[in-house]
């Protein structure tokens, strides 16, 4: 027999025509944007540089109203709904259609700067809505394009304000976009943890801690006890729940009964339901410091957020857009690993949102300072001030552009959208 040699021919992704087409709209998206990059940079690093806590981004606030009211078309309304910081810009067709619209974060974390980089966030959203008007522009497309200047996502709530205040239901909104930067896998399906965060406070009686202990209530016990008991109470939590804690008043000084302790506490969960039922174990642990010590309990509710449920429609959507930007990871087109891979313990109140309405929570990868951290680290917050991290949130704008502009103009796809949201909202 004579020798057979295997020859192999080798077929790269594209040439296979396995590849999606390249988007209708995007070589405009991308030149507009490409062309407004430098107004965005100072914009970009104004605010990365004068970082500010949640509901005092007042510098943020004015470099971003007085950007968008410098652009034509647009309406723009500084401290909306009785919050300093935040504002609406609206750009409308004139003519019924979708309305879609994009959250502008920007605070920080306290003594650590943007190290969340919600710089970029803003930067990437403002750059999508601008494109997507731009586009409505040129085709006559009819609906509106809202951005929202959100505060206080750190802990804040900014968006759940406005949600309460009527902000979105103001302007009817059908979707809303956004994205997160961080150092895992880009990914066009980020699902989040819902989480409650509360302070707990004890409340004993002083006395001599030498000379007659047995007269007073120890507060601190109660505190240690119940912290020792959530220690123990880890071990019969479930993949997903998350307990974090910190003492913020441990007493006056060791020869005193300590009369008075309190903490911060935030338990996290895959989902509302969980968190709840999580939450109902950990009051349990508190109330035993309580019980052993004699000490009083006081639980005060500080904030909660809901899980965000991401859409597969809109995802679908973004995900095409992206991949035909050349990143350097393209995301993988099977809904169940980006899912997977769009897990995140974090929260955020973007999670409220994609509970009233269809949701993009786009994350993308920046590159990380020499230790690999990821938000939360101030090496984060230097690696999200770098051109690198802002020509990577132009990129996500123009994906975020893209899929709103999809939903303006393809016959049938918000309802697609919604029914998929529908179906997500109900399953949680």
């Amino acid at each position: 027999m004579d020798d057979q040699i295997d020859d192999f021919i080798f077929v790269t992704y594209e040439d296979a025509g396995l590849a999606e087409s390249k988007p209708g709209y995007l070589d405009e998206i991308s030149d507009f944007i490409d062309s407004i990059a430098d107004d965005l940079w100072p914009i970009n690093k104004k605010i990365h540089d004068n970082p500010e806590l949640g509901y005092e981004e007042y510098i943020a606030h004015e470099t971003l109203t007085k950007f968008m009211a410098s652009r034509p078309g647009w309406r723009v309304t500084p401290s909306a709904y009785g919050l300093a910081t935040a504002w609406v810009a609206v750009f409308d067709s004139g003519k019924k259609g979708p309305v879609v619209s994009f959250n502008v974060e920007m605070d920080a974390l306290d003594g650590i700067g943007h190290a969340c980089g919600h710089n970029l966030i803003a930067t990437a959203s403002v750059a999508g809505g601008l494109a997507t008007a731009k586009i409505m522009k040129e085709h006559g497309l009819s609906g509106k394009v809202v951005m929202f200047g959100t505060p206080a996502e750190e802990g804040g709530g900014g968006k759940i304000r406005l949600l309460q205040a009527g902000a979105y239901r103001d302007h009817n909104v059908d979707i809303n976009l956004i994205s997160h930067p961080g150092i895992t896998k880009d990914t066009a399906l980020m699902r989040t943890s819902a989480y409650t965060a509360f302070k707990v406070e004890y409340f004993g009686r002083e006395a001599h801690a030498a000379a007659s202990p047995w007269l007073g209530i120890n507060a601190l016990d109660a505190l240690v006890t119940a912290y020792n008991s959530i220690s123990v109470l880890r071990q019969q939590t479930m993949p997903g729940d998350v307990i974090q804690g910190n003492i913020t008043d441990g007493g006056v000084r060791p020869n005193v009964i300590h009369a008075y302790t309190a903490g911060n506490f935030v338990t996290r969960a895959n989902t509302q339901g969980r968190v709840k039922e999580l939450k109902k174990k950990v009051d349990a642990c508190f109330q035993a410091g309580a019980t052993a010590t004699g000490a009083s309990l006081k639980m005060t509710p500080v904030q909660s957020y809901a899980d965000h449920v991401p859409n597969r429609v809109l995802g679908a959507a973004y995900r095409k857009y992206f991949n035909a930007l050349s990143p350097p990871q393209p995301i993988p087109g099977n809904d169940e690993l980006g899912e997977i891979e769009g897990r995140t313990m974090a929260s955020t109140d973007q999670g409220d949102i994609s509970y009233a309405m269809p949701s993009l929570s786009a994350g993308f990868a920046i590159q990380p300072g020499p230790g690999g951290n990821g938000p939360h680290n101030p090496e984060f917050a230097k690696a999200a001030g770098t051109r690198d991290a802002f020509e990577r949130c132009l990129r996500v704008g123009k994906a975020l552009a893209g899929t709103a502009v999809d939903v303006l103009t393809q016959d049938g796809l918000l309802a697609e959208v919604k029914k998929e949201w529908r179906r997500e909202i109900k399953g949680n």
